[in-house]
């Protein structure tokens, strides 16, 4: 029997025995790859079985591999539009078009087979497309081998040789990877330096390389009793040795290796492996000793608060030109503070909820995956600082500051609506405020329109429902809206697909026969429901919340306080107004939305009566 059928019979057993969700057909994939690395000359060649399932209802074709390292090199479109665009990255910018012929990077295809038979393909900068001899028919399972070879680019953007910390290889988007097909059709989208998409599979990777080096990846260490003698490499006079990696049920897999690592490894509270592998520095080798028992600690925080995390290990690798995160692993530079370190390390490993476990196509819904990280990072580095683990003040809203800045770039003209494609942003600045800055305020002004009970519930059985299954815009708000038994599509609609504003004031007070009348209105395009406080001369407070009419419901209560629930408010209507029974000499002060989280345009009309301009400046920056 030939070898491919004895490997794709093997790995047949396995597909098959994979339940695929009901709500949402999902591929699957089985990658086994052979490396071998010439380290001296940064190159390598390898053969790559893919086992391929289509679960999908459609005969494919057609198939497209992601061949990442074509990139780095000059007139590429990586090149091309970090030299164009209008505000490049720094670390780009016109690097690429300068890289010589040892210095670029590529990847080969010398043979490709689909179920044993020659297939046609040809190469179009990042992307490997293939015509089929056979197509894939709904259900069927085949067999897909290849054997390439590639060189490691100078490190320019995460994947790389010699980056500037001095790690030999940051392997990342690395080998031929096979393009996602969903119920969207193909992603075989060019790269240009943004986001990522992939097919949910389990990987079988054996790399050998020259003994001196030491390898941190994705996956688990199958042959870890022949390599370490503890934490130490035994010595080995082979020309090459051979590191054997697996890792389930992921989208991807990264690997780093350098012959001056070090590694120290930690077993947190929950069973999980932590590793971390640097190479020594002034600051590395001060703080990466620290970082695994904070990890270990914060887990403590992230399992309870945002789903448990479900794989064996996990490795912080010294290596990349900052932090990107890969599945059980992630590639961050290390001559940081530890505040630095801890806050990379800790932004990179939510990443494995937000892009690695839901697997949300962050190509088209960047601010999905980056903005629900970033959000929970904050929440998880202000939990850090009240156990004093690491340094800073507990912020009562530690996404203040995210929110306000993001109303100053409002201002700038260059916001684009979250709906644009990653790689569409006119530019960086548009691209990195809307899905980190935009994407964060985003959770955290649905947790002021349903209340934080209803969020912090909504999050969690997010997790549990659409984890591995690349959830959209529409199945998170709707898990929302089952969480806090409102209708909420008008949010996503405003805040995702349009750039209006919220702009919110009260226009004034005025006694009344009854009482005391508050008058509001509604200056910018966006609608949203408004908390406010009544202050009373007496020192009593009342808290308010005025529904939007169209959410169909209304939050009661939140941290335990219960809200005065006043008449909606039709998003038509620019005027509202309601009256309170005590007369106006007892009210000292009205306030829209007190906790600071609504990207409100102007705070300072949503307080009566208007301060000072020198006090309400100092009050805004204590809160």
């Amino acid at each position: 029997m030939k070898l491919y059928k004895i490997i794709f019979l093997v790995f047949t057993i396995a597909v098959v025995s994979q339940a695929q969700p009901a709500e949402r057909w999902q591929q699957h994939v089985q990658y086994k790859m052979e490396v071998k690395v010439d380290a001296p000359k940064h190159q390598f060649e390898g053969k790559q079985w893919i086992v391929y399932t289509n679960n999908s209802p459609d005969a494919l074709e057609n198939i497209y591999y992601h061949l990442f390292f074509n990139a780095f090199q000059p007139e590429s479109m990586m090149d091309v539009r970090s030299r164009t665009i209008a505000d490049p990255d720094k670390r780009v910018g016109d690097r690429i078009v300068k890289l010589t012929e040892e210095e670029i990077g590529y990847q080969n295809i010398t043979k490709l087979t689909s179920a044993g038979k020659d297939v046609s393909y040809k190469i179009e900068g990042t992307v490997l497309e293939v015509k089929l001899a056979d197509a894939i028919m709904p259900g069927a399972t085949v067999l897909l081998y290849m054997e390439f070879n590639g060189q490691v680019p100078l490190q320019v953007r995460r994947s790389g040789r010699d980056n500037a910390e001095g790690i030999d290889f940051s392997m990342t988007q690395w080998y031929p990877k096979l393009c996602e097909y969903d119920y969207q059709g193909w992603h075989a989208n060019p790269y240009v330096g943004r986001e990522f998409h992939g097919v949910w599979g389990d990987f079988d990777v054996k790399i050998s390389i020259d003994p001196a080096y030491m390898v941190g990846a994705s996956g688990v260490l199958e042959n870890r009793a022949e390599i370490f003698k503890g934490n130490v490499l035994k010595k080995s006079k082979k020309k090459y040795r051979m590191w054997h990696f697996r890792a389930n049920n992921v989208h991807d897999f990264a690997w780093s290796a350098d012959p001056d690592y070090k590694m120290l490894s930690h077993t947190a509270h929950d069973g999980t492996e932590l590793y971390a592998m640097y190479q020594d520095g002034p600051l590395a080798s001060q703080h990466f000793p620290q970082l695994l028992p904070i990890i270990d600690e914060a887990l403590k925080y992230i399992n309870d608060r945002y789903g448990k995390y479900p794989y064996p290990v996990y490795s912080f690798l010294q290596g990349g030109d900052g932090g990107m995160e890969y599945p059980m692993a992630t590639l961050i530079t290390g001559e940081r503070p530890i505040n630095s370190l801890v806050g990379v390390s800790i932004h990179e490993l939510m990443h494995s909820w937000y892009q690695l476990i839901l697997g949300t196509n962050e190509s088209l819904y960047p601010w999905m995956d980056e903005g629900f990280t970033s959000f929970a990072s904050s929440e998880i580095m202000n939990y850090l600082r009240s156990k004093k683990l690491i340094e800073g003040d507990v912020q009562e809203n530690p996404h203040y500051n995210v929110t306000r800045n993001f109303v100053g770039f409002t201002a700038s003209g260059l916001e684009e609506p979250l709906s644009t494609h990653a790689d569409h942003y006119t530019t960086n600045a548009a691209y990195g405020v809307g899905s980190y800055t935009k994407g964060t305020v985003f959770l955290k002004q649905l947790e002021y329109i349903i209340g934080k009970e209803a969020f912090d519930r909504g999050l969690l059985s997010y997790f549990e429902t659409w984890k591995f299954k690349h959830p959209n815009p529409n199945d998170f708000i709707r898990i929302m809206e089952k969480s806090a038994g409102m209708e909420l599509d008008w949010y996503l609609q405003y805040w995702v697909n349009s750039t209006a504003t919220i702009d919110y004031q009260v226009v004034d007070i005025e006694s009344t026969k009854k009482g005391t009348k508050v008058n509001l209105q509604k200056l910018g395009r966006m609608p949203m429901p408004i908390d406010l406080t009544i202050q009373r001369t007496d020192g009593t407070t009342t808290l308010f919340t005025i529904p939007l009419r169209m959410m169909r419901s209304e939050k009661s209560m939140e941290n335990k306080v219960d809200y005065m629930v006043l008449p909606d408010w039709p998003w038509t209507h620019a005027d509202y107004s309601f009256e309170l029974p005590y007369p106006l000499d007892e009210i000292e002060s009205v306030e829209i939305d007190p906790t600071y989280r609504v990207a409100d345009l102007n705070l300072e009309d949503n307080v009566w009566p208007r301060l000072p301009e020198e006090v309400e400046e100092e009050e805004v920056e204590e809160k």
